[in-house]
């Protein structure tokens, strides 16, 4: 019943410059929901999302995140009493199940009753981690069987994925993009546009974003061995940008200090340049 304060400086609101932010609290617990929404209230924010969704085993193994998806009474004993004892809005983000599709389909009647935002849905089970496919047929049923605002979340990562998905589900206006960001941080901006291409200019403004996130982490972690292990693991996805991803990501990998690092990012950027 506390909060990190790590978690704490991520919640501020000076430290946000997002027009809408919206915290995420991971718990099986009424009681510690209730005191995480009373903190955001506190904070000046008014929604909280339920993350009933993620799938590692470390998390599920405790009944956390898409664990809790086959404890379907828990849920809805939670979502009463906070409903109950709580202004909070509600939004929810989860997975099809962990062992079986069905833990949703089975979910989805109960929280029919509940004032729920939106759920944001990823249609994989929680013991996939992320691979394997997305059950797209299985999404297709769940919005069939709710009245809530749906979300749909996974494996965009182009524009034409996102036509795709787009054209298979007319009825969905929300869209989450999660690895796929931080693949290709142009990518919203691509996906508005309906544009196919990086922006001609793409190389010499990630250079900038990159900059600019290796300064934020160089203030905010302590010692060189940190942030290279930090940037590198942006860098797994990062690389994709590039015409040779593996080669990309195998110079960054190789770096062992600071300067070839620095070195590693240059040869990247001026390879893709020429």
């Amino acid at each position: 019943m506390e909060i990190k304060n790590s978690y704490q400086r991520d919640l501020l609101p000076e430290n946000n410059q997002v027009s809408s932010l919206i915290p995420q609290v991971m718990t099986n617990s009424a009681e510690e929901f209730l005191f995480v929404a009373k903190y955001v209230l506190d904070l000046g924010y008014n929604e909280l999302n339920w993350n009933l969704g993620c799938p590692y085993p470390m998390v599920t193994k405790r009944g956390l995140g898409s664990g809790m998806l086959k404890h379907k009474e828990q849920i809805d004993d939670l979502l009463t009493r906070v409903a109950d004892e709580s202004d909070i809005t509600i939004s929810l983000k989860m997975r099809l199940g962990y062992e079986d599709n069905r833990e949703i389909l089975d979910l989805l009647p109960l929280l029919e009753k509940h004032s729920i935002k939106n759920i944001v849905i990823h249609p994989r089970l929680g013991k996939q981690l992320y691979k394997g496919e997305a059950d797209l047929d299985q999404f297709q049923r769940c919005i069939e069987n709710t009245s809530h605002q749906i979300c749909y979340n996974g494996d965009i990562s182009s524009v034409a994925k996102f036509r795709e998905l787009r054209q298979r589900f007319p009825s969905i206006n929300s869209w989450a993009i999660g690895r796929g960001v931080i693949a290709n941080p142009f990518l919203p901006a691509m996906i508005q546009a309906d544009a196919d291409q990086l922006p001609e200019n793409w190389i010499e403004s990630f250079s900038r974003f990159h900059d600019a996130l290796f300064q934020s982490y160089e203030e905010a972690l302590s010692g060189p061995g940190h942030i290279l292990i930090k940037m590198q693991s942006f860098w797994e996805y990062f690389s994709q940008l590039f015409s040779n991803p593996h080669k990309a990501f195998k110079r960054i990998k190789k770096a062992k200090n600071m300067e070839a690092y620095h070195e590693a990012v240059r040869v990247n950027l001026t390879c893709e340049g020429d």
